[in-house]
């Protein structure tokens, strides 16, 4: 089944991990178990709540049932843990998965939270959501080492305090972890935007430590919000997820073009940051975009970088790939993205996830490539990045 992954240790650059009731309240001190994350039902549902407040449903975050079924989004989410499949959450079962999939490391990403952690900065209390930060990162970092890094989730950031985010990626480096989750508007949460130089401590910290800075689709409340808006209202229910999903690929680019024109890989020139879960058709027009608008619109200001807006892409970003075929010239795509910036995603257990044979999926896409270049996709460039 796997003969087009025999050569290469597969890697996985997008995954979801689904967290238990209690994450939070096992880890949380005394005094704050019922502060911390944790759940409560109301009117009849089970609801995260945090220092008082209602936050959202609780969730089980995936469209692949526990008897292995794959569902639409809308049929899905009302799931909770015990619907979905118990990879979502449960360890041994997730190894499971892997080991029938042909993946042998796979990096996670949050569900329940937002994807980019965003939701734990919207309580008050510093203490509390800074405690919830730590725990879910302390949690994490140990299930990297119990499973020896075959699961890898991302740590997140107290985006609401770039003092707290320079502390928090240097304790998570020293704890192994090989990269960081970050939101893409922490001005939702009260801090500075990240053109600001006001974050400079946080982007040297991770350049630094050798740590990548992920940006996954919808990473941020402004996003999500998006999310909602984006489909016409008369759509059909099962249509407007397919719509959110399909803009929420392509916002992405918003990320890559404020990072390059604020000029932060020009003070910065090892820092690395991935694009999770947006696919990689859409660089190639961005770039020539980038370079077309900034000459146009701002030349002073393009002539204040140290080279063309499109130039930075290779240097300085990864992009993950996973359902596109190219239009039939995959090669010539990943070509112009650039071979050694793109890795590999099945989105398990998410909505387009690849499940239940992602190799086979992605067959046709890769039967375009060079070997080459199928080996750098499926693991060899995620090697490289985590250190592996």
């Amino acid at each position: 089944m796997f003969e087009i992954a025999n050569d290469v240790q597969v890697v996985d650059a997008d995954s979801h991990w689904t967290p238990t009731h209690d994450l939070w309240t096992k880890r949380a001190p005394a005094g704050y178990k019922d502060r911390v994350l944790h759940v409560e039902v109301i009117n009849g549902d089970n609801m995260w709540v945090m220092d008082g407040e209602v936050l959202d449903p609780v969730r089980g975050g995936g469209v692949v049932s526990k008897d292995n079924e794959k569902f639409p989004l809308f049929e899905a989410m009302p799931w909770g843990n015990d619907e979905v499949h118990h990879g979502a959450w449960d360890t041994n079962i997730r190894l499971g998965v892997m080991d029938e999939c042909g993946i042998k490391h796979q990096v996670m990403f949050p569900n329940s939270i937002g994807l980019g952690g965003q939701d734990l900065g919207k309580t008050k209390d510093p203490i509390v959501k800074l405690m919830c930060v730590e725990i879910y990162n302390d949690t994490a970092a140990d299930l990297q080492s119990s499973t020896n890094m075959r699961l890898m989730p991302m740590p997140i950031m107290p985006a609401w305090d770039i003092a707290l985010c320079v502390k928090e990626v240097e304790r998570m480096a020293k704890l192994g972890m090989r990269g960081v989750n970050m939101t893409t508007d922490p001005q939702d949460l009260g801090a500075p935007d990240l053109a600001s130089r006001q974050w400079d401590p946080f982007w040297a910290a991770c350049e630094a430590l050798n740590m990548p800075v992920h940006f996954h689709i919808g990473a941020s409340i402004t996003a999500m919000n998006f999310f909602g808006q984006y489909f016409w209202p008369s759509q059909d229910d099962y249509t407007k997820p397919a719509i959110g999903g399909s803009m929420l690929f392509i916002g992405n680019a918003r990320v890559l073009i404020n990072t390059v024109f604020a000029g932060i890989f020009d003070r910065f020139p090892k820092l690395r940051m991935v694009s999770v879960e947006s696919g990689i058709g859409w660089i190639p027009f961005m770039l020539e975009t980038m370079d077309y608008e900034l000459s146009e619109n701002a030349p002073a200001q393009m002539r204040a970088l140290k080279r063309k807006p499109s130039e930075y892409f290779k240097e300085h970003w990864h992009a993950t790939f996973w359902f596109e075929r190219g239009w039939g010239n995959l090669q010539w795509l990943a070509d112009t993205v650039g071979e050694d910036n793109i890795l590999f995603s099945t989105d398990f257990p998410h909505p387009t996830c690849l499940y239940p044979e992602p190799l086979n999926a992605v067959r046709g896409g890769l039967d375009q490539v060079r070997d080459s270049t199928r080996r750098k996709i499926l693991g060899e460039n995620a090697a490289k990045l985590y250190r592996l």
